[in-house]
C-alpha cells in the first residue's frame, strides 16, 4: 500500500493514505519532501512552498487559497487555508463520453414490481401519511396496530434488556445489573405471513403542513406526492385534520401533475369531518386492510436494468471519500446509465467549485441554464442570512481532512461519474429522463436522501467515511464505507467496504462493478440492507430555507 497519493497531475498537495510521522522524507516526481509535522491519514500536505494568496489545487480544480506561507511537507488546515473555488458561467464546452463496456449486463434483469405507469419497484410498500403534524399521533396509533397485528414490528431486543434489568432490580441484585451484558441479536428484515408479497407498511411523520409559509406546504405536498407516485409504493392512506395549509386538494393536484392517469389506491380521512377520532381510525384501518389484500396479489417479475433509478448520496464524509467510495459509486452510475438506467446526484452545496464541469456535461443549453439559475439562487439565499456554501463542512468532515467546502465538493461530485447530465431537477421534481440527473437538495444527509427518493430513486447508494445509520422508509439504502477501519468498526450499519481501493486490492472500476451486482441483488429482494434490517426509516422534508 502506498503511503500517499496525488489525485490529479495538476494538484499541489498529496493525500496521506496512512499516518506518516514528522521528518519522513518522501521522493515525489523529482521533489524531496521532508514532512514538517505528523500527517494523519486522509489529510493533505504541500508538494512545494507556497505564499499567502496562492491557490490550493486538488482533483485538478481550485479548492482553496493559502492565507499564510505554507511550507513544503506541511499539512493544510483551516488555520492556513480558506475556501476558494472556480467561478462558473454559461456552457462553453461539450462532453464526448466514452461509455464503459456493459456487455456482461446487457441481458441481465432484476426481479421487480411492475406498475401500470411503466415504473418498476424494488420493494412493495403501503404508505400511511399525515398531511399535517397534528395527525402524527393518529399515524402512530395505526402504526402500532398494523405492525403488531401483521408481524412487521421490529425485534424488541431493547425492551427485553430493560425487562432483564427490572427483574434483577426487583430481586435486589444491583451487582448483577452493573455487570449486565446484553446479548447481540442479528436482526433480519421481517416478512409477514398474512401478506407475503408486501414488504411492509411505512409511516411518514413530519413537522410540517401548517404554520409555515404556503410555499412550505406546497413543497411538502409535492414531496409526499412523489412518495405516493414512487415505484416502490402500491398505495397510501392519508390522514388530514382539515384546516391546515397542506390541503388534500393540493396533494391531489401534485399527483395529477406527476401522472395525469394516476390510478393507485389513495384512501383519505379528514378528522374534522369524522364522527370521532375512533370512527376515523377504525375506518382507516379496515379500508387499509382491504387494500392490502389487493396489493398482496402483486408479485415480482423479471425487469430490465434500465428501470433502476439509483440515488447517489454521501454523509459523514472523510478524506478518503473522493478517492474510494465516491468514484466507485460514480463508475456504478456510469454502468447503469450505459444500460439505459437513471441516477440522481443531489446536494448542491457540495457541487461548489465543480459547477463548470457539470455545466459542460449538460446535454442541452436549457439544462445547463436551469442548473446555473438554481445554483446561483441557492447561494444567494444562503448569503442573504450571513452564510454560504463555504460553511458546509461539518466538524467531523474537517477533522478527517475536508478543510474547505471545495475540497469536500470536488470529492463528492465523483459520485456522479463521467456521463452526460440529461436533466436538472429542482426540489420535488420527479425524474423523467434516463441518464444522470442533478437534483437540488441541501447537503443534509436525511433531507437529501428523502428528496432523492421523492424524485424516484428506488435504490440509494450512500457513501460514508465517518459512519452514519441513515436509511429511508421506502427505498433500500446501501451504505458504503470509504475505509476498511470504518467497515470493521461499524459493520452493523455498513453494507460494502470500498477501503480495498485505498489498500490497492481493488481498482475503482472493479469496485464499481461489484456495487452494481449488489444493487441488482438488493433491487430483486435477495438482499436487505443494514438500514432496512435496523428499520432506519429516516424522513425529513426540506423547508426551502437555508440548510447546507
Amino acid at each position: 500500500m502506498n503511503a500517499y497519493l496525488q489525485i490529479h497531475p495538476d494538484d499541489n498537495v498529496l493525500v496521506a493514505l496512512q499516518d506518516i510521522p514528522a521528518g519522513t522524507n518522501i521522493s515525489f516526481n523529482g521533489h524531496n519532501i521532508q514532512l514538517q509535522q505528523n500527517i494523519s491519514a486522509k489529510h493533505k500536505f504541500l508538494i512545494n512552498n507556497i505564499e499567502a494568496g496562492a491557490p490550493i489545487t486538488m482533483y485538478g480544480v481550485l479548492v482553496g487559497k493559502a492565507n499564510q506561507t505554507i511550507l513544503q511537507g506541511q499539512s493544510i488546515t483551516t488555520e492556513n487555508v480558506v475556501h476558494d473555488a472556480n467561478a462558473f458561467h454559461e456552457k462553453d464546452g461539450s462532453l464526448e463520453w466514452q461509455a464503459p463496456d456493459v456487455n456482461k449486463w446487457k441481458d441481465r434483469s432484476f426481479m421487480g414490481y411492475q406498475r401500470t405507469d411503466g415504473q418498476v419497484g424494488t420493494r412493495n410498500y403501503w404508505l400511511v401519511i399525515p398531511l399535517v403534524f397534528c395527525e402524527n399521533r393518529n399515524v402512530s396509533v395505526i402504526k402500532t396496530a398494523f405492525e403488531k397485528g401483521l408481524g412487521f414490528s421490529p425485534a424488541e431486543m431493547y425492551n427485553e434488556q430493560v425487562q432483564d434489568l427490572v427483574s434483577l432490580y426487583k430481586s435486589g441484585n444491583m451487582e448483577a445489573i452493573k455487570n449486565y451484558e446484553a446479548g447481540v441479536l442479528t436482526e433480519t428484515a421481517k416478512r409477514n405471513v398474512v401478506f407475503p408479497n408486501i414488504d411492509g407498511i411505512k409511516f411518514l411523520t413530519h413537522e410540517g403542513g401548517c404554520g409555515g409559509t404556503r410555499q412550505d406546504s406546497d413543497a411538502l405536498c409535492a414531496l409526499l406526492a412523489g412518495y405516493i407516485h414512487h415505484s416502490n409504493v402500491a398505495g397510501a392512506t392519508i390522514l388530514s385534520l382539515g384546516c391546515q395549509h397542506a390541503q388534500v386538494s393540493i396533494l391531489q393536484k401534485s399527483l395529477k401533475k406527476l401522472n395525469p392517469g394516476f390510478n393507485k389506491p389513495v384512501l383519505v380521512y379528514e378528522q374534522q369531518k369524522s364522527a370521532s377520532e375512533f370512527a376515523m381510525l377504525s375506518a382507516a384501518i379496515k379500508d387499509t386492510f382491504l387494500a392490502l389484500v389487493e396489493v398482496n396479489k402483486q408479485t415480482r417479475q423479471p425487469s430490465p436494468l434500465s428501470k433502476l433509478v439509483i440515488g447517489l448520496e454521501c454523509g459523514g464524509s472523510d478524506g478518503f471519500s473522493g478517492i474510494s467510495a465516491n468514484p466507485a459509486v460514480g463508475h456504478t452510475s456510469d454502468l447503469l446509465v450505459a444500460l439505459g438506467g437513471t441516477s440522481i446526484l443531489s446536494e448542491f452545496p457540495e457541487l461548489c467549485g465543480v459547477e463548470q464541469e457539470l455545466i459542460n456535461r449538460c446535454e442541452s443549453e436549457a439544462t445547463s441554464e436551469k442548473f446555473i439559475r438554481i445554483m446561483r439562487a441557492y447561494e444567494t439565499q444562503a448569503q442573504s442570512v450571513g452564510s454560504g456554501f463555504y460553511m458546509n463542512p461539518s466538524p467531523g468532515n474537517i477533522k478527517d481532512g475536508l478543510v474547505t467546502d471545495a475540497i469536500k465538493s470536488a470529492g463528492a461530485a465523483k459520485k456522479g461519474g463521467t456521463s452526460p447530465v440529461t436533466d436538472v431537477l429542482d426540489y420535488t421534481e420527479y425524474v423523467t429522463k434516463p441518464g444522470l440527473n442533478l437534483l437540488c437538495t441541501p447537503g443534509n444527509d436525511v433531507e437529501s436522501t428523502s428528496a432523492e427518493v421523492g424524485s424516484g430513486a428506488n435504490v440509494v447508494l450512500f457513501t460514508t467515511g465517518l459512519g452514519t445509520p441513515t436509511g429511508n422508509p421506502i427505498a433500500p439504502v446501501v451504505k458504503l464505507a470509504t475505509n476498511t477501519k470504518l467497515a470493521t468498526r461499524m459493520k452493523d450499519i455498513i453494507d460494502i467496504d470500498t477501503g480495498t481501493i485505498i489498500s490497492g486490492q481493488h481498482s475503482i472500476a472493479q469496485m464499481g462493478e461489484e456495487i452494481l451486482e449488489y444493487v441488482i441483488k438488493t433491487a430483486s429482494g435477495e438482499v436487505h440492507t443494514k438500514a432496512e434490517q435496523l428499520n432506519q426509516d429516516d424522513f425529513i422534508p426540506w423547508k426551502r430555507g437555508v440548510s447546507l
